[in-house]
């Protein structure tokens, strides 16, 4: 069964399971020979130069699992009788890390302390806290439930929200009342047509005065000329992991805007997230080789 994989640890983690014939494929390097072979293909973290035609050439290909939870470039290619999987679960921890973190340094302005540091001066000021604040989770799945868990002992309160409206959780309907509450608005809905764009102009202005916007979604999510727009008038705040376009060019309005703090797509790169994709795929294959129900399998629902 020719499987490509993303490196050499993965290969190593699934090599030794019976037929499986491991092909390092990481998108960087000149495309293996054999494509119209491949039965199972994991694709790199990064992707690949060019999808569609990728897969147009996978004749037998069968599962296709992704190392992430997006499946947004893959999904509108997949060939007919091919399964998608993606990788819910693997990232959870690392993600929800750094939405906490990211809230907490911009609203204890980390950023501009680390600047007065470089410059020698002593800033002393009261700054923002997040005990006491409305935390708003938009796209209250595994990862937002791995936000809230380490949420608890901040003495915040969260308010959930998903594509629709299950115990606890408000449906995406109720949104625009429950925004002006929020302190803290963080994104983690999946790419889709009716996500893209969805923070706009009308979002923002809905969203209260001094409230931090966390981005740990993807960046076509926000209108990000709407975005500067709030933070060029001190409005909002916001921590961005995730940006359109992306990687943030040289001179993007973006990177100057004030109140923003923004890391390079790096929320679920973490030594944890490395471990947990290992052994989601070696469970993933041992269910495909078993004949058994695979996990994590991309519905219309998604």
């Amino acid at each position: 069964m020719k499987t490509w994989v993303p490196s050499d640890a993965v290969a190593d983690a699934l090599g030794d399971l019976p037929g499986v014939e491991c092909v390092v494929y990481d998108g960087t390097s000149p495309m293996p020979e054999g494509v119209a072979d491949v039965e199972v293909w994991i694709p790199p973290l990064l992707g690949v130069p060019d999808v569609p035609a990728t897969l147009a050439r996978m004749t037998s290909l069968r599962l296709l699992q992704t190392v992430t939870a997006g499946v947004d470039a893959y999904r509108p290619h997949m060939p007919q009788g091919a399964v998608l999987c993606n990788a819910r679960g693997v990232h959870d921890a690392g993600t929800a890390e750094w939405a906490v973190g990211a809230m907490i340094a911009v609203l204890r302005e980390f950023p501009a302390f680390v600047d007065a540091q470089r410059r020698g001066e002593w800033t002393y000021r009261h700054t923002g806290v997040l005990a006491d604040s409305t935390v708003l989770i938009l796209g209250y799945g595994s990862i937002g439930a791995a936000l809230e868990r380490r949420l608890a002992g901040f003495e915040v309160e969260v308010v959930r929200v998903a594509r629709s409206a299950r115990d606890g959780v408000h449906a995406m309907e109720e949104l625009p009342a429950l925004l002006p509450a929020a302190d803290v608005v963080v994104l983690l809905v999946p790419a889709t047509p009716d996500t893209a764009g969805m923070v706009d102009a009308k979002f923002l202005a809905r969203m209260k005065d001094g409230a931090v916007l966390v981005n740990a979604a993807r960046g076509g999510v926000v209108d990000t000329d709407a975005l500067v727009a709030e933070l060029k008038s001190g409005r909002l705040r916001a921590a961005l992991d995730v940006t359109a376009p992306e990687p943030l060019p040289e001179g993007h309005p973006l990177w100057t805007a004030p109140g923003v703090l923004i890391t390079p797509h790096v929320a679920g790169s973490t030594p944890a997230s490395g471990r947990r994709m290992l052994r989601l795929l070696r469970a993933q294959l041992e269910r495909y080789l078993a004949g058994e129900q695979l996990i994590n399998v991309i519905t219309e629902a998604y």
